[in-house]
C-alpha cells in the first residue's frame, strides 16, 4: 500500500509538473503609445502588429493602439514606460537623444541622400549596438529602428538663399540635434506640438517648419505655407520600445514572438516609406505650392560647425558616414 501511495505521489507530482510546463501563458492585451495622427503609417504598422501577433498567440495576445499622443508626450510615454505603466511605444528617438545623446549621430546632417540610405544605415552594426545600451541606460527595450520620411523645410515665405531664412522661427521638434542645427544657421528653433502648427503658421508664432512629407499631407500644411524646400538635411528614426518591467515579467516564448512581431512590422514601416515617399512629394507637388529642391551647398559650413558641438559623437558620426558611403 504505501508503495502505491509512493507511485500515485510521484505521478501526481510528475503531472503536475508536465502542466505547469504545458499550460497556456496568461493572455495580454499590450498598450501602445504614439505621438502621430491616427492615419499614419506609424500606426497602420502598431494595427499589423495587433493583428499579426493575436494570429501568433492564437487570439490570446492583442495590442491596443493610442495614437496622437493620447498618453502624453514622447517624454510622458518614456516615463510611463519605465515604470511599467504603459507595455510600448513607437517613438522617434528625440527624447531617447535627450537621455543618451549618442544616438544624435543617427541625426548628423547630411548623415545620407534618402530613405533607402537611412535604412541601411539603421540596419548596421553600430546603429544596433545602440539599442543595447537602451535596458541598462533608460529602462527599457529597443526592438528595432522604423523611419518617416526624410526632413524638409516648409516655409510661408519664398527662400532663395540661406539667410532668407535668417532671424525667423522655425518650428521643431525639441530636441538639440536640431536646435544646433538651426542655431548654427541664424534661424531661430521654435519647439510646438503638431496640432498648433496650423494655425501658429497663420498667426504668426511660427514662419515656418521642420517637417517631413507625410505630415504634410496629414495636417494640409500647404494650405498654410506654400514654399517647400526639399533639403533631405537629416533622417528621422523611430525605435520601437518595450517596457523593461513588462518585458521581465514576459517568459522567453513572449519574448520572442512580440521581438519577432515589431521586427516584422517595423521593417514594413521602413520599406513603405521607401517606396512611398517619392509618391507623397509628387502629391505635394500637385497642391500647387512651390518644390524647390536644394541640396547640401545651400547650408554651407554647416555639417563641420554642427559636428564640432557632436564632437563627443565624432567617432559614431564617422562610421555611420562611412556606412552610407559603403557599397
Amino acid at each position: 500500500m504505501k508503495r502505491s501511495i509512493g507511485k500515485f505521489l510521484v505521478g501526481t507530482v510528475a503531472a503536475l509538473t508536465v502542466l505547469a510546463h504545458t499550460a497556456p501563458t496568461e493572455a495580454r492585451d499590450y498598450r501602445l503609445g504614439t505621438i502621430v495622427p491616427a492615419g499614419h503609417l506609424w500606426n497602420q504598422a502598431a494595427q499589423r502588429m495587433n493583428d499579426a501577433l493575436s494570429e501568433r498567440s492564437g487570439g490570446e495576445d492583442g495590442v491596443s493602439v493610442f495614437p496622437a499622443g493620447q498618453l502624453g508626450d514622447e517624454s510622458q510615454m518614456v516615463q510611463q514606460l519605465q515604470t511599467g505603466a504603459l507595455d510600448m511605444a513607437f517613438l522617434t528617438i528625440a527624447d531617447v537623444t535627450n537621455r543618451v545623446p549618442d544616438f544624435g549621430a543617427l541625426y548628423a546632417p547630411f548623415l545620407v541622400e534618402d530613405v533607402a540610405g537611412a535604412n541601411k544605415v539603421l540596419a548596421s552594426e553600430p546603429a544596433q549596438a545602440l539599442l543595447g545600451r537602451l535596458p541598462k541606460e533608460m529602462g527599457v527595450v529597443g526592438i528595432d529602428y522604423g523611419i518617416a520620411t526624410m526632413r524638409q523645410i516648409m516655409t510661408n515665405f519664398p527662400v532663395d538663399d540661406i539667410s532668407d531664412l535668417a532671424g525667423r522661427k522655425m518650428r521643431i521638434t525639441p530636441f538639440k540635434p536640431f536646435r544646433d542645427f538651426y542655431n548654427i544657421l541664424g534661424i531661430a528653433p521654435t519647439p510646438m506640438p503638431l496640432p498648433e502648427v496650423y494655425d501658429a503658421l497663420a498667426n504668426g508664432q511660427v514662419d515656418a517648419m521642420d517637417i517631413d512629407p507625410e505630415l504634410i499631407l496629414n495636417f494640409k500644411f500647404y494650405e498654410r505655407a506654400d514654399h517647400l524646400l526639399l533639403t533631405n538635411h537629416s533622417m528621422f528614426p523611430m525605435v520601437g520600445l518595450v517596457s523593461g518591467r513588462v518585458w521581465a515579467s514576459l517568459s522567453d516564448d513572449e519574448k520572442q514572438r512580440l521581438r519577432e512581431t515589431m521586427r516584422e512590422q517595423l521593417a514594413w514601416v521602413r520599406q513603405q516609406y521607401e517606396e512611398q515617399e517619392p509618391q507623397m512629394i509628387e502629391k505635394i507637388r500637385t497642391t500647387g505650392i512651390e518644390v524647390k529642391p536644394v541640396d547640401q551647398s545651400f547650408f554651407p559650413g554647416v555639417v563641420a560647425k554642427w559636428e564640432e558641438i557632436w564632437a563627443d559623437q565624432k567617432p559614431l558620426t564617422d562610421e555611420l558616414r562611412a556606412v552610407a558611403a559603403s557599397e
